[in-house]
């Protein structure tokens, strides 16, 4: 990270029913606005990852933690935290909120795995607003997608799949493995809890990895990290994210005039390359970057990462 990136102002913003979202803006006051979302559904932004590809001179970076998790209050660590009105379309709202918030008209748009399901989502409805979209690691959180990844993925890891359900009562491993995770999420009892949360970040770790499911030196490590995550982003796959099944590919027509780069692993477990051709279908302003030796996720110096530069390289 560059070492003079540094907020310059940063707050708690209140949306609706009670929830407060966190935001920090660096690099130039005066530049083009970008906004980041972050994935999970649950997960903390890494601003620290998003920081080396943004030029602090140029750019005018907001971040912010979605409803429940990171800094944003109430958090979803806390079982007692309601997700009641933690959906897509209240994260759509609250982006926007946060946008006027900061005085920003138009900014780019930058989100990966579930950061790009909400980065559609967002556009499609405030279009007149997004300058540029980047994504990487596409997903539209369709309802195949979330039973791909909660199911389909054990003809690739049978081994994980099967302590995966060995996690859930015998009578709820045929149905909806999200929600019976959830259920587990939310016991009373907290061993109980623990315990789910593990299984489930077991089984989440090894599907975007390829197939290494150790936590150590990972944010898996936390089990705070653990249960939160896991808590939302069951909450949000087992009610298929709370969108219509094709919503997000329905409405990509909204997207015309906006350019975007979409850059997505061939080697993809979690989020399989057809998505991001299906968004790149009914997208034609968007570009494509397919890559050869990448998966779900974009580290230091990898070639997702080093795409993901060029990218905003591009629209600088």
């Amino acid at each position: 990270m560059p070492s003079d990136y540094q907020p310059y102002d940063q707050g708690l913003l209140p949306v609706s029913h009670g929830n407060h979202i966190h935001w920090e803006i660096s690099g130039n006051p005066d530049g083009k606005a970008a906004v980041v979302f972050h994935g999970g559904p649950g997960a903390p932004s890494d601003g620290a990852r998003w920081y080396r590809d943004f030029d602090p001179a140029h750019w005018k970076l907001v971040i912010w933690h979605q409803r429940g998790c990171g800094r944003s209050t109430p958090h979803a660590g806390d079982p007692a935290t309601s997700l009641e009105h933690n959906t897509t379309q209240n994260l759509v709202d609250d982006a926007d909120k946060l946008r006027d918030h900061l005085g920003i008209d138009r900014w780019l748009v930058i989100g990966g795995s579930w950061g790009s399901t909400l980065a559609l989502a967002y556009a499609e409805q405030h279009p007149h607003r997004v300058s540029e979209i980047i994504l990487a690691a596409v997903t539209t959180s369709r309802p195949e997608e979330h039973a791909w990844i909660t199911r389909g993925l054990s003809m690739f890891f049978p081994d994980h799949f099967e302590k995966f359900l060995e996690g859930l009562p015998e009578d709820d491993r045929d149905g909806n493995l999200a929600l019976a995770y959830h259920r587990l999420l939310n016991s009373a009892d907290a061993a109980t809890r623990e315990k789910a949360a593990h299984d489930w970040s077991k089984w989440d770790l090894a599907t975007v990895t390829g197939g290494n499911n150790d936590f150590t030196g990972t944010p898996y490590d936390d089990p705070g990290f653990r249960y939160t995550t896991a808590r939302v982003v069951t909450h949000y796959w087992g009610n298929e994210a709370f969108l219509e099944p094709n919503e997000i590919i329905d409405n990509l027509h909204r997207l015309k005039g906006i350019p975007g780069v979409l850059i997505h692993g061939r080697n993809d477990f979690g989020g399989p390359l057809h998505t991001a051709w299906a968004v790149a279908k009914g997208w034609p302003d968007a570009e494509l970057v397919i890559l050869g030796d990448a998966g779900h996720q974009a580290q230091e110096g990898n070639s997702m990462s080093q795409a993901i530069t060029a990218a905003v390289a591009k629209f600088r």
